[in-house]
C-alpha cells in the first residue's frame, strides 16, 4: 500500500494544490509513509530533499513554482499511479567542510553545487588543490563553483560551465569570472576526489562559500567531496526524467 508524506510550499500555487491534494488524500507522517510527495519549485525541492533525506524515502515532486527542473508537472491526478510506473534517480549530494576566519568548522551538504565568491567590491584570491595536486597557484576572479552531475544546468550552465551526465562519475569545477589566470576555463574532474579551495587573502578579499542557497561568510577554507554515503532518491514520470532534461540541455548547448 503506498502511504503519501505531503509538504507544500507556502506560495499561493502551492497552498492552492494542497487545498485539493488534502481533500483527496490522507497526509501519512514522515515516519509511517513510504515515498515523500513535495510540491513547489526547485529551491523549495532542494530544502526539502536536504532537511528529509535521512528518511531514506523516494520523493517526487510536483511543479509549483517556474521553471521546475528538479520537479514534475503539475498534476496530482492519479498519484499512485505515477509512483508505481516512476523511474528512479539516485543522486549524491557534495559533502562540504567550512572554515571561517575564527576556525569554526561547520559541515553542510550540496544538491547542486557549491560556490564561493566574493563578498565585497575586491575580486576573490583563492587556492585549487584537487587530490594532492595544486591546480590553480592563485585565481583572481569573482570566485569559484563546483557542481554535481545534477546541478550542472543550473548556475554552473550559467557561468559558462559544462553539462555532465547524471551516471558520468565527474564534478565540475567552473571559474566565476576570472581575471587571472583569464583563459582558464575550469575542469572536470572524478567524482572519488576531495577539492580543497583556500582564501589566500583573509582580510582584503573576504569571500562566502553557498551550498545551493545556504551561505557562510568569511571562509578561510573549503573541503569538498561526493558522499557516496548518501542515497537520494528522486522519482519522476516516464516522460520526464532527469537523465532526459540533462541529454536536452546537453544538444541544446551544442547546438549553440
Amino acid at each position: 500500500m503506498i502511504k503519501l508524506h505531503f509538504i507544500f510550499d507556502k506560495t499561493i500555487k502551492s497552498l492552492a494544490l494542497k487545498k485539493k491534494v488534502l481533500r483527496k488524500y490522507k497526509n501519512y507522517s514522515l515516519k509511517k509513509s513510504n515515498y515523500i510527495i513535495i510540491a513547489g519549485g526547485d529551491g523549495f525541492m532542494l530544502n526539502s530533499l536536504k532537511k528529509y533525506y535521512k528518511f531514506k524515502k523516494p520523493f517526487y515532486g510536483i511543479n509549483c513554482g517556474t521553471y521546475g527542473f528538479l520537479m514534475n508537472k503539475l498534476d496530482f491526478k492519479n498519484i499512485e499511479k505515477k509512483i508505481y510506473r516512476a523511474k528512479k534517480t539516485i543522486i549524491n549530494p557534495l559533502q562540504l567542510t567550512t572554515i571561517n576566519k575564527n576556525n569554526y568548522k561547520k559541515k553542510l551538504i550540496a544538491i547542486n553545487e557549491v560556490s564561493m565568491f566574493r563578498q565585497s567590491k575586491q575580486t576573490v584570491s583563492l587556492k585549487l588543490i584537487i587530490g594532492k595536486k595544486t591546480i590553480i597557484k592563485k585565481l583572481i576572479g569573482d570566485g569559484l563553483l563546483v557542481s554535481t552531475p545534477a546541478g550542472s544546468t543550473a548556475y554552473n550552465l550559467s557561468v559558462h560551465g559544462p553539462i555532465l551526465s547524471l551516471n558520468s562519475g565527474k564534478i565540475a569545477i567552473t571559474p566565476i569570472s576570472p581575471f587571472r589566470p583569464r583563459r582558464w576555463k575550469g575542469k572536470i574532474v572524478s567524482n572519488t576526489l576531495k577539492i580543497i579551495i583556500k582564501n589566500l587573502n583573509m582580510v582584503k578579499r573576504p569571500v562566502a562559500a553557498v551550498a545551493d542557497n545556504i551561505e557562510i561568510r568569511h571562509i578561510k577554507s573549503l573541503k569538498i567531496k561526493i558522499n557516496k554515503k548518501i542515497n537520494i532518491s528522486l522519482l519522476y514520470d516516464n516522460n520526464r526524467s532527469l537523465f532526459k532534461r540533462i541529454l536536452i540541455e546537453q544538444v541544446r548547448k551544442n547546438i549553440k
